[in-house]
């Protein structure tokens, strides 16, 4: 729509008014409007159809455009859940900065784990012939990839699917669990415990071995007896305290952020004071909550707007993954408050 100088809306400039003012066919404006490649021309028809663009304030649809040339500065990004979740939201975020630093836009449709509604997002972008397709889900696992992606180009993002033959770009777990523990060893701590969670997934596998590794490199060794399997919520953390107190432990690399503040709460039940009495280490740095924990808690971020970022790189062929695994692992890094 656009105003009129009274304020009132007026419908939008067509082609049809274009054609209509300049005394040519649509066709002739779309060939003009579009620059068409060999198109037979006039001079003055040409003329005639630039001015009255000009003067009826014409703007051509973008999308129109991309269909008429087959071609798209579009890049789809389907996700399950990630615009609803604050955290992993900064995969969208990343993903549209990088794509408007290269002189695309991001189409998102947001599925809610729905496979019809899926399926059509994945339709609709394939109709607007995008460029290609971030899949994206809102923690980092295995999945089946929907069998229309294999109509464009796509790159999986915080999840991967094995024997797909897509790229992904994923958070490094065993990377995040190694520094975890390393920033507690650079404390002094040698009993560390580790509150992992029972959910087989990545994350639970990845940051077990990044725990050990650690150790092993610090010359510490593992012991089975300070790895507490738990819930990776809340209730959790809360409900692991009274083992880790039993267990001798000084510090604890807890799965992630919610887990931790459970064993705060544990904790200051116990009497125990962080981190003077036991220092304490996330996972995820999810905001709302470790930075407003009192002492704010000392964690690991998951890198979400690198994921997304990487993700369009990845998709454009800045950057690629390496062969054979197809995956690029992005670092977790260190996010250091006062709870170690």
């Amino acid at each position: 729509m656009s105003t009129s100088e009274h304020g009132k809306h007026t419908p939008s400039v067509t082609m049809r008014d274009v054609a209509k003012a300049a005394g040519v066919s649509v066709a002739t404006v779309s060939h003009v409007v579009n620059d068409k490649a060999g198109a037979r021309i006039g001079a003055e028809a040409r003329r005639r159809v630039q001015e009255a663009v000009a003067a009826l304030g014409y703007r051509q649809n973008a999308l129109a455009k991309t269909l008429s040339q087959g071609t798209s500065r579009f890049i789809g990004l389907v996700a399950d859940a990630i615009a609803t979740t604050p955290f992993a939201g900064q995969i969208i975020h990343g993903a549209q900065d990088e794509a408007w630093k290269h002189g695309y836009v991001l189409l998102v449709a947001n599925t809610d784990g729905n496979t019809a509604v899926e399926n059509d997002a994945i339709a609709m972008m394939l109709e607007h012939q995008v460029h290609g397709i971030l899949y994206s889900t809102w923690y980092h696992r295995e999945i089946v990839v929907p069998e229309a992606l294999h109509q464009t180009d796509a790159v999986l993002v915080d999840c991967f699917a094995d024997g797909s033959g897509l790229r992904s770009v994923v958070p490094d777990e065993e990377q995040g669990g190694r520094t975890a523990t390393e920033e507690l060893l650079a404390a002094g701590h040698r009993r560390i415990a580790f509150i992992n969670t029972t959910t087989p997934s990545p994350a639970q596998s990845g940051r077990l071995a990044g725990y050990r590794s650690a150790l092993t490199a610090a010359g510490v060794g593992f012991d089975e007896s300070l790895v507490f399997p738990s819930e990776p919520a809340q209730e959790g953390g809360y409900a692991a305290t009274s083992r880790v107190l039993a267990s001798g432990a000084t510090a604890v690399f807890c799965h992630n952020d919610r887990v931790a503040m459970g064993l705060y709460d544990g904790l200051r039940e116990h009497g125990r004071r962080i981190p003077e009495d036991i220092a304490v280490m996330g996972f995820d740095n999810q905001d709302v909550i470790a930075a407003h924990l009192r002492p704010p808690l000392s964690t690991v971020a998951l890198p979400h707007y690198e994921l997304g970022a990487a993700g369009v790189r990845v998709l454009l062929g800045i950057e690629e993954p390496p062969a054979p695994s197809l995956q690029l692992r992005v670092a977790c890094p260190p996010i250091q408050r006062e709870s170690i």
